[in-house]
């Protein structure tokens, strides 16, 4: 069967349309971004020095095989604190700073006496961003 409407060339145009596209509108505004590369749904908590101390917030649901963008500004500190856990309440990265999480959507200044401001200790893993302006980080399935 034959099917030639506008040739290769048109084609062509169309893909590099499309993909300058997708470039330009992901580009504009992540910053630091979770992919999730397993085949489990992660909830995602995000730690970061918010100049007069650190601050928490999450949460955010990560699919399969998605992304997530955590921090949609600059980044302007080179270390961010990432806590992820499967549905179950289980750690999927394992890190060793102790800082604060809610049970639902939550924004938490400061990392001390969890419990008695209602929330929950949980370890955040540090990534060290080497002071880009934007990172990604790839969350790998467990075996």
């Amino acid at each position: 069967m034959r099917c030639r409407r506008g040739g290769t060339s048109s084609v062509l145009a169309g893909t590099v349309v499309l993909a300058a596209a997708l470039f330009s509108v992901g580009a504009a505004h992540a910053q630091f971004v979770v992919c999730n590369q397993s085949l489990d749904v992660v909830n995602v908590a995000i730690g970061r020095d918010a100049g007069d101390g650190f601050s928490t917030r999450g949460w955010w649901i990560v699919g399969a095989n998605r992304c997530a963008t955590t921090i949609r500004d600059e980044l302007s500190a080179r270390y961010v604190y990432v806590h992820a856990e499967d549905v179950f309440g289980r750690p999927v990265l394992y890190g060793s700073t102790e800082m604060c999480v809610g049970a639902k959507s939550f924004e938490i200044v400061g990392t001390e006496a969890c419990f008695q401001r209602g929330y929950r200790p949980a370890k955040f893993l540090e990534v060290d961003t080497e002071a880009v302006s934007r990172w990604t980080l790839f969350l790998s399935p467990r075996f």
